[in-house]
């Protein structure tokens, strides 16, 4: 049951963020939404005027940033039942080019970042014996191809982190999800500096990549699901792509 659950969503300004707050949005859950782009947020936030959604400006690499988005959480609704870490990026680079700046983004949001949210969110949710958490993995999450290999890399460590997560806190009542899509057409190549690696993937994305709310779907079945079932993983892929 998703009505009234408080739900906290990281990068809700596109994407699969907005396409999952819009989703929950009409299942009357009680949201706070934040990303960078605060315009956007108050946009998205005007699509539902009777609806409960807080807008809070948040970088997931600054953990107290990540905090007061939790506590303002708390402030409003006194509980938060759901975290989706859902900010990332994907940089997309031979190691060969030595960049050194995109690796270092790709862990701090892409690690870092989710380990913010878990650090904000957990004492709260243990306080609770109640809750869930979940983070966009991504199908690269469990194969790797060239040129992914430090997003391979954080990926695959959310993974790691999130199964640690889940054997040290399911005595608690606490449900750990990733849902690991593989390409969606979103804004996330915006991320990618390389012009040619940048264009190869739109082209990609526009012929057989997934839509933002097909991914958001997961998201929302995994939230509905019983206090008492656990669904750990969700992988979904466009039926035309390869890996």
């Amino acid at each position: 049951m998703i009505k009234d659950k408080v739900v906290v969503i990281t990068g809700a300004s596109s994407g699969i963020g907005e396409a999952t707050t819009r989703r929950l949005a009409k299942q009357h859950a009680k949201l706070v939404i934040g990303a960078r782009r605060v315009d956007r947020l108050e946009s998205l936030k005007a699509e539902f005027p009777n609806e409960e959604i807080l807008v809070k400006k948040v970088d997931v690499t600054k953990k107290e940033e990540v905090q007061a988005l939790i506590d303002a959480a708390i402030e409003k609704f006194g509980r938060v039942d759901v975290l989706y870490n859902n900010a990332g990026v994907m940089p997309v680079n031979a190691l060969i080019n030595r960049a050194y700046d995109e690796w270092q983004q790709i862990l701090d949001v892409n690690v870092m970042g989710v380990l913010n949210g878990i650090a904000a969110v957990l004492p709260v949710m243990v306080k609770q014996k109640s809750g869930q958490i979940i983070a966009t993995g991504s199908v690269v999450g469990h194969v790797v191809v060239p040129n992914l290999a430090v997003y391979n890399g954080s990926k695959f460590a959310v993974r790691a982190i999130f199964e640690g997560l889940r054997q040290e806190q399911h005595g608690n009542g606490i449900r750990t999800t990733i849902v690991s899509p593989g390409s969606v057409a979103t804004e996330l190549y915006n991320s990618i500096n390389n012009p040619e690696n940048k264009q190869a993937e739109i082209n990609f994305e526009k012929e057989v990549g997934l839509k933002a709310d097909d991914v958001a779907r997961s998201v929302e079945f995994a939230i509905d699901m019983p206090d008492n079932a656990d669904i750990n993983e969700v992988i979904i892929r466009p039926i035309k792509q390869d890996i």
